[in-house]
């Protein structure tokens, strides 16, 4: 039998698709054009949340901007956004997600943390891959360019995100199974 998606599923989705909406455009625009934003704390909160599954919400989040809906950084939206500059990290947050999604079902705060922590250097190393290849640097120089100066706020805002995502998710009501019907 396939697994269906209950109604607090449906609703949980929808509400922490809002949550990666809001996340993105509280922003700070930046020289570098990557501007400082909570994105990483919503993406992180996200997966501390709904577990592996909250990739759905940011996966709504991503479609909603490429049909042109203004919900990336900056009230930027389109396909011009994920092919630009910063697309690379909007590619790496589902990962984040489904590993910190990963994470909230350790039993111990480390494990947990480190998962989130991989996520946010395969969202880094995503965005450092696409802007070396659109700015036609080198490594180093599109990391020294795109992560190193967010690599402390981006950290701090996994640890945040696991901290406020686990008291959440205490304070969410379980699902309970209903029995099918004969």
């Amino acid at each position: 039998m396939k697994k269906k998606f209950s109604v607090q599923q449906l609703t949980l989705t929808g509400m922490f698709s809002a949550i990666a909406v809001i996340t993105s455009l509280f922003s700070l625009p930046m020289p570098n054009g990557v501007a400082v934003t909570l994105q990483t704390f919503g993406m992180a909160l996200i997966g501390y949340v709904l577990g592996p599954s909250g990739i759905w919400s940011v996966l709504v989040w991503i479609l909603l901007g490429l049909v042109g809906l203004p919900v990336f950084s900056g009230f930027q939206g389109g396909i011009g956004v994920l092919a630009g500059f910063t697309g690379g990290f909007i590619i790496g947050f589902p990962f984040m997600t489904v590993l910190c999604g990963l994470g909230s079902r350790a039993r111990h705060p480390l494990p947990a943390l480190a998962l989130g922590l991989a996520g946010l250097c395969i969202t880094h190393l995503c965005g450092i891959l696409q802007y070396m290849n659109l700015a036609e640097l080198d490594f180093f120089a599109a990391a020294l360019i795109m992560s190193i100066p967010y690599l402390l706020k981006d950290i701090a805002s996994v640890a945040a995100a696991f901290a406020v995502g686990m008291a959440v998710k205490k304070r969410l009501p379980q699902e309970r199974s209903v029995p099918e019907r004969l």
